[in-house]
This record gives C-alpha cells, sequence and structure tokens, in this order.
C-alpha cells in the first residue's frame, strides 16, 4: 500500500492543476454535519480535535477566478460534540478587478444526537459572520458580488446528517438576516471605459439581501486502509427570491433569482496514518439558477486539503 503514495499524490496534483473546489453556495455545505467525505468507523474513535487546511481555486461562469485558503479548526467540548471555527482569506481575479481580503468567518457546534454499529447521526447549529460590508469598489465603481470576499450578512445556519460506512446524507438550511451593503448597479458603470455589453453580464446587487438555501447532499463512499474515494449529489434549492434596490433606493424582488443549483461531487483522500492525510474534492455544475446576484456560480470547482487529528 505504501507504494500507492506517490501515485495517489500525482492524481491529486494533476487533478487540483486541471480544476478546483467544492460547492458554489454559502458555505454551509461544508459546515458540520453538511461537510462531505465524513468518515464512518467504529473500531477507531474519531478524534474531534483537528485542523484542515484546504486551497482552493473555483472558476466563474464570467471571467473572476476565485481563490481560497482556508483554516479549518475542530474542537472536542466532549465525546459528542465539537465546536468548528473556518478562517478563509479569498482572492478575487478577473478583468474588472483583483481583489483579497479575509472572508465570512463561519461557527458551528455539532453534536451526535444518536449512535448505533451501523449509523451515525449528527446535528450541527451555526452561522456566518461578515468580514467586511461586500462593498469593495475599483476607481470609484462599485464592484459585482463576483469580486466581493464577503456576503456581508450575518447567517444563521442549522443541518442533520446520517453517516454509515457507504453512505452519507445530510440536509441544512442557511438564512441571511439583512442586507448587505453592495452598491453594484449597471448605471453605475456608465461613463466608465468598460464595455457596458460585458457589465449587463453581471446581475445587479445593490443592498442585497439573498434569498434562503436549503441543500441536500447524497454521498456513497468507497474506503480502503488507506485510500478512500466518494461520489455525490449537491442540490441547493433558494426558496424565495433575492431582493435588491434600485439606484432611487426602491426594493424589489429579482425575476428568476431563485430556484436549484445541482453540482456533482468527487472527493479522494489518502491517509497517511490514523492522524493525518490529504483529501481532494472537485465539484461540476449540473444546473444553475437563471439570475446569480451573489456571485456564487462556479462552473468547475475543486480543493485540496491537508488535516491532521490531535
Amino acid at each position: 500500500m505504501p507504494r500507492l503514495l506517490p501515485a495517489c499524490l500525482l492524481v491529486l496534483i494533476a487533478c487540483t492543476n486541471a480544476i478546483s473546489q467544492g460547492c458554489s453556495d454559502a458555505g454551509f455545505c461544508t459546515m458540520g454535519a453538511m461537510k462531505p467525505d465524513q468518515p464512518f468507523n467504529k473500531k477507531i474513535e474519531l478524534r474531534l480535535r483537528s485542523m484542515e487546511i484546504s486551497f482552493y481555486r473555483g472558476t466563474t461562469t464570467l471571467t473572476p477566478i476565485v481563490y481560497v485558503a482556508t483554516a479549518d479548526l475542530n474542537f472536542s467540548l466532549n465525546r459528542k460534540t465539537s465546536f468548528q471555527v473556518k478562517l478563509p482569506y479569498q482572492a478575487v481575479s478577473g478583468s474588472l478587478a483583483n481583489t483579497s481580503g479575509l472572508g465570512d468567518i463561519s461557527l458551528c457546534i455539532t453534536r451526535n444526537i444518536y449512535t448505533t454499529e451501523n449509523y451515525d447521526i449528527n446535528l450541527s447549529v451555526g452561522g456566518k459572520i461578515p468580514t467586511n460590508r461586500s462593498d469593495k469598489d475599483v476607481d470609484g465603481y462599485p464592484l459585482p458580488m463576483y469580486y466581493q470576499t464577503s456576503l456581508g450578512t450575518y447567517d444563521f445556519i442549522t443541518g442533520i446528517s446520517l453517516i454509515s460506512k457507504k453512505w452519507l446524507f445530510a440536509t441544512g438550511i442557511q438564512h441571511p438576516f439583512n442586507k448587505n451593503n453592495n452598491q453594484f448597479l449597471w448605471s453605475a458603470w456608465e461613463g466608465s471605459s468598460e464595455d457596458m455589453g460585458y457589465i449587463h453580464d453581471y446581475a445587479r446587487a445593490k443592498e442585497l439581501k439573498r434569498g434562503t438555501d436549503i441543500m441536500f447532499r447524497v454521498e456513497r463512499n468507497f474506503r480502503f486502509s488507506r485510500i478512500n474515494f466518494s461520489f455525490g449529489l449537491l442540490p441547493i434549492y433558494r426558496i424565495n427570491k433575492d431582493e435588491i434596490a434600485d439606484a432611487n433606493g426602491n426594493r424589489f424582488k429579482q425575476d428568476k433569482a431563485h430556484g436549484l443549483a445541482l453540482s456533482g461531487i468527487f472527493t479522494t483522500g489518502y491517509n497517511f496514518n490514523v492522524q493525518s492525510g490529504v483529501k481532494l474534492l472537485v465539484g461540476h455544475k449540473i444546473t444553475n439558477r437563471d439570475v446569480n446576484p451573489d456571485g456564487l456560480t462556479r462552473e468547475l470547482v475543486s480543493s485540496i486539503s491537508y488535516y491532521h487529528r490531535f
């Protein structure tokens, strides 16, 4: 099995260079009970004190490319309860601007509420804290949400999962409490040197209040002594329309800014030992919403990460 390590690393490097990370939602599909590729092993007690460092590159439907480095820290409160903190640093490169900064901070408590020899049920409750007002601009021209490093809202998140040796089923909900301070409107770019046809490709997002998202995850796992794989589907449904303001401050709901976004997810990993390993996650968008003021659209996304349990 040690001979497989170089081959596994080559696969990880090749896939990472070819494509990039995760899920294109507002972040809750990688929190607590809703995370992909969760281990289930009754022979080895799961260590809840862990650190995971991940690197992400995501291509969007337009020119911006999103890069994120994330520190994912888990602390054991007791045998059944853990506390998770996610600290991302995000950079965006596109034709309108290059931006960077600390991303939104995620906090989550996860509790094992039922366990048997065949499966576990876990419940998570948490939220996201904005690190800025989502109002970055370039030369006084407000940037679309694609270029923002924060969603600019306080969000409540909760979810539940069922995990067995072969399957993971999870569902969750994310609800933003407030509007952000983004000022992007097409009219705000009139008089600039940019192609206004391209500007119109970005959805307007002035003082955006996102709708509520519901997610589902189904995942089939294949686990061996050191290597594991999984295939899954991740549908995210925005149940109500995003709301924005016009140039006069009048608020209205965006047409078609709700509905289903569906991604196919593949993960693979290599365990160096019980305590540490590397993982690769690749996601491909199958179905997208027609209008996306939040700029969370991704076409092909992936992340590579290293984890260590203490």
